[in-house]
């Protein structure tokens, strides 16, 4: 599956509906980290596919969403599982760190 794009508008109702985990990246198009880490989100979002939902917000176009998980800095990756929040990537991370944070959220 694709890269999930969310806004404030269909975020509430993506990350409700959704039946696996959901990494959510927020991040801005002039974010260096933002962009090195796109490509591996890209690789995990095909990898997991069916086990963990990977999703993009743009900070840019989107305030309120952000302001409500409290994000200051970015990239910022929040993992939510059955509509909470259960953890936080904060910074750009290599592949290994990023797929080794979401392994505990995947049902087997």
């Amino acid at each position: 599956m694709p890269v999930l794009i969310l806004n404030d508008g269909n975020f509430d109702s993506e990350v409700k509906k959704a039946a696996v985990p959901i990494l959510i990246d927020f991040w801005a198009p002039w974010c260096g980290p933002c962009k090195a880490v796109a490509p591996i989100l890209e690789e995990l979002a095909t990898e997991l596919d069916g086990k963990f939902i990977i999703a993009k917000m743009n900070v840019d176009e989107n305030q309120a969403t952000p302001a409500r998980f409290g994000v200051r800095s970015i990239p910022n990756m929040v993992i939510v599982k059955d509509g909470v929040e259960a953890g936080r990537i904060v910074g750009a991370r290599p592949k290994n760190e990023l797929k080794a944070a979401l392994t505990p959220f995947i049902q087997g």
